[in-house]
C-alpha cells in the first residue's frame, strides 16, 4: 500500500515537473510574422479586398475623365436662299459648327467624384479590418498548434518516465518484492498515458490543418 502511494505521488511529481515547462520557448515571432505575410498573400478572401480597391481606384479615374462628357460638338446646315436679303440671313447660311456644355451634368461631377473616393476609402478600411482579423486568426491558430505540440511532447516524456517506472516495478514483482495490484496499477497508468498520446497526436494534426487552411500551403514548405 505504501509503495502504491509512492507510485501515485511519483506520477504527480512527473506531471508537475513537465507542466512547469514554458510555452514561450517554442514560439518564434519571426516565423509567425512570416506566416501572417504568407496568409495575406495567399488566402483567396484577401484577394477580394484587393480587387475591390482596384475597382474603386478605377472608379475615381473614370469619374474624373467623365468631365469631358459634358461637352459635345455639332453642326447645323442652313441652305442659302436666293430670295433672301443680304445680312444676317445670308451670314447664317450653309454649315455651322457649335460646342455645347451640359451645365446640369457639370454640377453633378464633384459629387460623383466624391462618391467614388468614398467607395475607395471604404474598400481600404475593409481591407485593413480584414488584415487585422487575419493577423489575429493566424496568431490564434499558430499558438494553438504550438500548444498542442508542447502537450504531445510532455505526454511523450511522461510516457518514458512511466515506462521506466514499469521496468522497476516489474523487476520487483518478479522478485516477489511487489504486489500484483501495484504492478497492474502501473500498467493502467501506462495504458492511460498511451491513449492520451494518441489524443494529443490527433489534436496536433487538427491544429496544423487548421493553420494550413489559412496559409494556403503546408507548414513543411515554409522555412
Amino acid at each position: 500500500m505504501k509503495y502504491a502511494v509512492f507510485l501515485f505521488f511519483f506520477f504527480l511529481i512527473i506531471q508537475k515537473t513537465h507542466a512547469q515547462e514554458s510555452l514561450s520557448k517554442d514560439i518564434s515571432y519571426e516565423y509567425l510574422d512570416k506566416l501572417i505575410a504568407i496568409c495575406k498573400s495567399n488566402y483567396p478572401k484577401n484577394k477580394i479586398f484587393d480587387t475591390r480597391i482596384s475597382m474603386a481606384e478605377y472608379g475615381i479615374k473614370k469619374a474624373k475623365l467623365s468631365y469631358f462628357d459634358i461637352f459635345s460638338a455639332g453642326y447645323l446646315y442652313s441652305p442659302n436662299s436666293s430670295k433672301g436679303t443680304a445680312g444676317a440671313a445670308s451670314f447664317l447660311g450653309g454649315y455651322q459648327l457649335g460646342f455645347f456644355a451640359n451645365v446640369g451634368s457639370l454640377l453633378q461631377k464633384p459629387s460623383v467624384i466624391k462618391q467614388a473616393k468614398g467607395e475607395l476609402a471604404t474598400a481600404e478600411f475593409e481591407k485593413l479590418t480584414n488584415d487585422l482579423n487575419v493577423e489575429a486568426e493566424v496568431k490564434k491558430r499558430y499558438f494553438t498548434y504550438v500548444q498542442k505540440k508542447s502537450v504531445l511532447r510532455l505526454r511523450n516524456s511522461a510516457l518514458l518516465d512511466i515506462e521506466s517506472m514499469l521496468v522497476n516495478v516489474k523487476h520487483r514483482f518478479e522478485k516477489g518484492e511487489e504486489t500484483l495490484k501495484n504492478y497492474n496499477e502501473v500498467l493502467i497508468m501506462l495504458s492511460s498515458q498511451s491513449q492520451n498520446i494518441i489524443i494529443a497526436e490527433s489534436e496536433v494534426l487538427i491544429a496544423k490543418s487548421s493553420l494550413e487552411e489559412l496559409l494556403g500551403q503546408k507548414l513543411e514548405d515554409i522555412k
